[in-house]
């Protein structure tokens, strides 16, 4: 064990250039197509080009991808369970040719590296869903993702680094694999246990981290990933102050924190296994797993994704070959009468075992109802608080989506009257017709028009939720996957409550305000929603109301009463509440 525990620390291979060739690469790929790449993809490039993704010396390419997703290995049978692509549109793919450089630019189009294009191919998505992910299913973040987010081709090959993307937050925090071996080394830590968080951390997970690294006799690195989590995680920049607010209740001596630029898939087990990967590239020895490791949630069936000890065995199987030991997470609980925590499984009958979760967490939060010391450090609650408000000072969405003529227009307008009679906060109305004078006048009716429509409403509607206001809109939005991409857009910054004027089609054509069925019954209009083009209804939205023979005041009342319900409007709501 002795010889392996220092290599370890010792120094691993990066992709980037020496800083001379660097500068003189950077003016040649100045004249390369490029790439602009997406916040994912940045994620990815980073750990490609520091190690964290070692041995990777690239993006895959299409048979070391079909045998990752097949067999979570690498064509020559080193274990890596995670396809790491670089996805681009059918456009930019056209013009290139194997052989060739790319240059691939952060957001504002900077140039971080260069890629060799070895391959370029269209993957089944469906079979890359159902083997890493388990299912082909929408529900699960990373799987939407592949689908309705990236792009259809993928490009593989080599990658030259040039330089690291930039961090203007928490610099101080970063640390490449390289680094950390470095500090390990100064240090003398020889055995390291790392945790993995995309969450703040409570007593719970301080007390379980304490006693991992006691089990394991080593230090402890406080890894959390700041690159991309679950939509309607808290933020990274309220959880590293959240870490930070814990760091001090550490013994100084033995714990240190690095932040990760991981873009995480949720992909539970497999995801456990490249987490251990990661760990063993940044120079630690043991990595601690827990129940439900990186788990999304519930799938389309309200079932969890994965069971909740699965991760747990898929590490041990691959625990010889990931490099390091696995620590497995107890489930802590706390015990009232001696005011410790202790692991769930070996507590005797007869004692009060209190316990919070996460879901009663946020309702608490969202409330503003009181979360006992036993439970979290008052630091972790103030920030937590700082950053969510209770629900009813918070801004929020509301989304009508139907036919033309249904009504949304309408009820949206008395809901607005009504919400600012009562006040406390400023209410928006992002209308179809005023949205494309102002937002999109030069978008036509296509499906694609409509969409980027839809997008742009969902962008401005995000902005105000964010700033604490009240945005109503009310397009068609005919497109499931349209619809979710602005519920994830604004549920980022607030509450979304989607709701379905279900008025049906007979009677919407029975209106017919503007004479627009009539245009698209002749043929005259094309593509339009429920004659010649689908409305794809919403399965669970929030509310549903049919506008057939009921009066709008009553329909815009139901949507009150569900605001109400929801925690979003209150009797007391003013704005002086405390």
């Amino acid at each position: 064990m002795s010889n392996s525990n220092l290599a370890n620390l010792a120094p691993i291979s990066e992709l980037y250039v020496s800083y001379d060739s660097a500068q003189k690469l950077k003016v040649e790929a100045g004249e390369l197509p490029s790439w602009d790449l997406t916040a994912r993809q940045i994620c990815d490039l980073e750990l490609l080009m520091n190690g964290g993704f070692n041995p990777l010396k690239g993006f895959l390419g299409q048979e070391d991808y079909e045998s990752v997703v097949e067999t979570m290995r690498l064509a020559d049978g080193t274990l890596w369970p995670m396809p790491i692509t670089l996805d681009v549109s059918e456009d930019f793919a056209k013009g290139l040719e194997i052989g060739q450089d790319i240059a691939l630019r952060d957001q504002e189009g900077v140039i971080l590296a260069t890629l060799s294009i070895t391959d370029r191919w269209t993957p089944n998505k469906a079979r890359e869903a159902e083997k890493v992910f388990g299912a082909d299913d929408l529900a699960h973040p990373a799987v939407n993702y592949l689908h309705n987010v990236a792009g259809p081709v993928y490009l593989g090959g080599a990658i030259t680094g040039i330089q690291q993307p930039v961090h203007y937050d928490f610099r101080g925090r970063r640390d490449t694999p390289n680094e950390l071996r470095a500090y390990f080394r100064k240090l003398g830590w020889r055995r390291i246990v790392a945790f993995q968080t995309r969450n703040p951390l409570h007593r719970a997970h301080q007390e379980l981290t304490f006693r991992a690294a006691k089990e394991a006799q080593a230090n402890l690195l406080i890894h959390p990933v700041v690159g991309m989590t679950k939509p309607g995680d808290v933020d990274h920049f309220t959880r590293v102050r959240c870490y930070e607010a814990v760091l001090d209740k550490y013994p100084q001596a033995t714990t240190t924190m690095s932040l990760l630029n991981l873009a995480m898939r949720m992909a539970g087990p497999r995801e456990a296994v490249w987490h251990g990967l990661i760990r063993r590239n940044h120079g630690c020895t043991h990595f601690i797993v827990g129940r439900d490791h990186a788990g999304p949630g519930k799938n389309s069936a309200g079932e969890d994704f994965y069971g909740p000890y699965d991760a747990q065995e898929m590490f041990k199987e691959y625990e010889p070959e990931i490099g390091l030991e696995m620590v497995p997470f107890k489930h802590m609980v706390y015990v009232q009468e001696r005011a410790q925590y202790e692991p769930a499984d070996e507590i005797e009958e007869g004692v009060t075992v209190l316990n919070i979760s996460g879901t009663e967490l946020r309702r608490r939060l969202s409330e503003g109802l009181e979360i006992p010391e036993w439970f979290s450090f008052p630091e972790v609650v103030t920030e937590l608080r700082r950053t969510k408000p209770p629900r009813a000072q918070q801004g929020f969405t509301v989304f009508f989506t139907g036919l033309s003529g249904s009504g949304k227009s309408t009820i949206a307008n008395a809901l607005m009257v009504k919400l600012m009679e009562m006040g406390g906060r400023p209410v928006t109305l992002l209308d179809g017709d005023v949205v494309r004078k102002h937002l999109s006048s030069e978008l036509g009716f296509s499906k694609e028009h409509r969409d980027i429509n839809i997008r742009r409403i969902g962008y401005v509607a995000s902005e105000i939720t964010k700033n604490g206001g009240i945005a109503l809109c009310a397009p068609i939005a005919p497109y499931t996957s349209t619809r979710r991409a602005v519920r994830e857009m604004i549920e980022a910054y607030g509450a979304f409550c989607e709701v379905h004027v279900a008025t049906p089609l007979e009677e919407c054509e029975k209106r017919d305000r503007k004479g627009l069925y009539k245009l698209a019954r002749e043929g005259k209009i094309k593509e339009f929603t429920g004659i010649s083009d689908p409305y794809e209804a919403p399965e669970s939205p929030e509310l549903s109301v049919d506008t057939t023979g009921v009066d709008v005041d009553n329909c815009a009342h139901q949507v009150l009463l569900k605001l109400e319900q929801l925690g979003l409007i209150s009797g007391s709501w003013g704005p002086n509440l405390n």
